[in-house]
């Protein structure tokens, strides 16, 4: 019986029931007044009888809550096995108001050394492989199985632990080993572990060999509660993927047969790259060069860059350029592999410019000009911190693992003669590259493990879900801007379409596409999300889809009658650039046959 237990822990320690000592005076000074048998929902400190005890015992046997909640946890205490001593010192040090609960210390007093290490184990393996248990695939299709090392029980711990209260502080750590946390149960410490590693963003960064580095990150991963998005970033961000989504369906209507390369699939990257530069412009970049491949070009162009979409309608009608005479035009190139440059309005009113380059059918060649041109800013504007001119580059999944470029250039980032400080990379991950599975594409887990060879973090993430990829892009821009190195991140989505409009992928990926047919996209999702949660209703959502549709084709019909300028095509306007037929007459160099 308990009571029995009870019976011999107050004969170690007299003070177990009244916590004062056993001085005479001092015990007839302080004696608590009598407390009648029919008070038997008072508190524990009240407490003068073994007959007294026992019997609210029987009550807390029958029905925990018919005793107060301080007899309450003192019984549940014994129940687990907590020493008397243990339970003292806690009642002790919650009378001095030193602690909130007052089995928290006495929980810790009964945590072992073994089971103070083994508990770090369990957060350093979230740590390293929670990103394995990630809800990182939006089809569902990659099955992969329960790691071992994320399972408590593997560690020594049952049912029983689950409510019992533990102290995780470490030296000279941050986030969930922070020293200055408070104390949480076992269940309150895996539902955070699993929340912030295991849900719709998985976090590689254990394998950089610097704690501040490391600690920079958990506290910012690793924070007591998710931090909610307001419901004004919540209709921002609604915003910026209705833009994207509903770019996309208005060329696929108005442009049936036309190859786009759209970004169906992935539409969640318009609003991550906005939220990136908002970011990184709040902390004093004031200029940022991007390269890309010819997937999404057209939407980043008209939503991220600001290219006027009057005169993207226009390249699709299949104008030509017509400047003047002797004018240096452009290749005349397809309209997905043009670059231009603006200069745009962040959310929070400051000015950025944005420089898209233009980039051929090999999708990784620009990624160095993208670098040079950006250390050439750099040196010629004295930025030597490195801070106010910026590199984005987005990538393939298959290219980023597949083409040596892409480590070529990632190898510089650490030179002093080629460094820019830190490129950001986002991967367009559709998990098919081209028409490969990955699994017969690749001997590593992920098309971007290639970058662990440089030490930089790799944030993976669910693209249907906007708030997380909004979340890892603010992110990336803060590591790049505070730590001037690369950082990765693994937009894992899919390709609605084939490698194109027109092609049918059905033939090399049936049962991916047979999932996909049957997908929701992230714009309906985060929708019907908002709609659930009551961030807001039915009519705020039309009135947001009907001032894009109103826009879009005003844009459309202002590019029937849109009229080029000469150098569009260039990804900068060049003050002073002259063609060559400026630079030097065109003289005839051939000779008469006479």
């Amino acid at each position: 019986m308990a009571l029995l237990h009870m019976a011999k822990q107050c004969r170690a320690v007299p003070a177990l029931l009244r916590f004062r000592p056993f001085h005479t005076s001092l015990a007839q000074k302080d004696a608590p007044a009598p407390v009648p048998l029919s008070k038997l929902k008072d508190s524990f400190n009240d407490g003068t009888s073994i007959a007294y005890i026992e019997e609210l015992e029987q009550r807390y046997k029958a029905d925990p809550s018919s005793v107060d909640k301080t007899w309450g946890m003192f019984f549940k205490a014994l129940e687990r096995g907590v020493p008397g001593e243990a339970i003292a010192e806690a009642y002790d040090a919650f009378e001095k108001g030193k602690v909130v609960s007052p089995l928290a210390t006495a929980a810790v007093s009964n945590q072992t050394i073994q089971e103070s290490m083994r508990l770090v184990l369990l957060v350093r393996a979230f740590q390293v492989n929670g990103h394995f248990a990630a809800t990182l695939d939006p089809l569902g299709l990659d099955k992969r199985p329960l790691n071992p090392e994320l399972d408590p029980a593997s560690y020594g711990f049952t049912e029983a632990d689950l409510d019992r209260e533990f102290f995780l502080g470490t030296w000279n750590m941050s986030g969930f080993l922070n020293e200055n946390r408070p104390i949480r149960t076992l269940r309150e410490t895996l539902d955070r572990l699993q929340e912030t590693y295991c849900g719709n963003i998985g976090y590689e960064y254990m394998h950089i060999p610097d704690r501040d580095r490391c600690n920079w990150l958990r506290e910012r991963i690793e924070t007591p509660e998710l931090v909610p998005f307001s419901r004004e970033k919540k209709m921002h961000t609604l915003d910026r993927l209705a833009w994207s989504d509903m770019f996309e369906t208005f060329l696929a209507n108005k442009y049936t047969a036309a190859k786009r390369f759209g970004l169906e699939g992935c539409e969640t990257l318009i609003p991550g790259m906005k939220a990136m530069i908002d970011k990184i412009t709040d902390m004093e970049c004031n200029s940022v060069v991007i390269g890309m491949p010819h997937r999404g070009r057209l939407n980043v162009l008209a939503n991220v860059v600001r290219k006027p979409m009057a005169q993207i309608f226009s390249e699709f009608s299949g104008k030509k350029l017509k400047g003047p005479e002797g004018e240096y035009t452009g290749s005349g190139d397809v309209k997905y592999h043009l670059g231009t440059s603006y200069n745009r309005p962040t959310s929070s009113g400051k000015m950025v410019h944005l420089s898209l380059m233009a980039n051929p059918s090999h999708l990784e060649a620009v990624n160095p000009l993208v670098l040079g041109k950006t250390r050439a800013k750099q040196f010629y504007s004295d930025d030597n911190e490195r801070t106010h001119h910026a590199a984005v580059l987005l990538h393939g999944d298959g290219a980023f693992s597949g083409q040596g470029i892409v480590y070529e250039t990632l190898d510089l980032c650490g030179l002093l003669d080629y460094t820019v400080g830190g490129t950001i990379h986002l991967v367009v991950n559709n998990q098919v590259a081209f028409t490969t599975d990955p699994k017969e594409s690749r001997s590593s887990p992920y098309c971007t493990d290639v970058a662990k060879a440089l030490n930089v973090p790799i944030f993976h993430v669910n693209a249907d879900s906007v708030e997380s990829v909004v979340r890892v892009c603010e992110l990336a821009a803060e590591w790049r801007q505070r730590w001037k190195t690369d950082v990765v991140v693994d937009l894992v989505c899919y390709r609605k379409y084939g490698h194109n409009e027109i092609d049918e992928p059905m033939f090399t990926q049936p049962l991916m596409y047979k999932a996909i047919r049957q997908h929701k996209a992230a714009h309906q999702r985060y929708v019907e999300q908002l709609l659930a949660e009551g961030s807001l209703d039915k009519a705020q959502v039309r009135t947001i889809h009907d001032r894009i549709q109103e826009l879009l084709n005003q844009e459309y019909e202002a590019g029937r009658d849109y009229r080029p300028s000469a150098k569009d095509w260039l990804a900068s306007h060049w003050q002073g650039f002259m063609s060559p037929a400026q630079l030097s007459r065109i003289r005839n160099t051939g000779m008469y046959l006479s």
